[in-house]
């Protein structure tokens, strides 16, 4: 890149500005949002994410200087290709957890089930014993009761063909194609960390 082509001190601060008022563009949004998937704000976030995006650039090539926040990318998905009005939907979820405290794990099963004596003493036969005890969202909201570290989670609505009883209990997971998510929410201390970067 010639030097006639490299951006000016000038352009990062107008990249700058353009991220602040992107930001004021996303919190109004979001503060006057109809519904859950409001457009508005999905138009927000992504002018957002372009904005930090250019921003970051601009900095990196001027100063060699990088911002402290990576927005998640939106297009790590393929388009959806379902149905507009589906028959049927699944949820896939997924959740992850750190044995952070093996012995606590097994206390709390041995509290609830003899699963524990029966099928052997350590984390596997407790951690059986605790997921059939519990939902999976009373393990969740109790995790480090249960001696778990809570990590990232996903949850995928996809569009499917209505199913027979016990048709796909085989292969539960072979519908999990990208291209059928009517909607996705996900959970990581990644999102978290961009929103601390943030908060002044």
């Amino acid at each position: 890149m010639s030097d006639a082509a490299q951006p000016t001190v000038a352009e990062v601060r107008a990249a700058a500005e353009a991220v602040k008022a992107a930001i004021d563009r996303h919190l109004a949004a979001i503060e006057n949002r109809a519904g859950e998937d409001d457009p508005a704000v999905l138009a927000a976030f992504d002018s957002l994410a372009a904005a930090a995006e250019t921003y970051d650039e601009l900095l990196y090539d001027v100063h060699d200087e990088v911002t402290p926040f990576e927005v998640p990318a939106g297009d790590t998905l393929p388009a959806y290709a379902g149905p507009d009005e589906p028959s049927a939907v699944s949820v896939l979820i997924r959740r992850d957890y750190t044995v952070a405290d093996p012995q606590r794990l097994i206390a709390q099963a041995g509290r609830v089930a003899d699963a524990v004596t029966g099928g052997g003493s350590g984390v596997n036969a407790g951690l059986g014993a605790l997921f059939g005890e519990y939902e999976p969202d009373e393990i969740a909201s109790r995790h480090k009761e249960f001696g778990l570290e809570e990590g990232d989670s996903t949850l995928w609505v996809t569009a499917v063909e209505p199913a027979e009883p016990g048709e796909w209990l085989a292969a539960p997971f072979d519908q999990a194609d990208p291209e059928m998510i009517v909607c996705r929410f996900d959970v990581s201390a990644v999102f978290d960390d961009e929103l601390e970067s943030l908060d002044p």
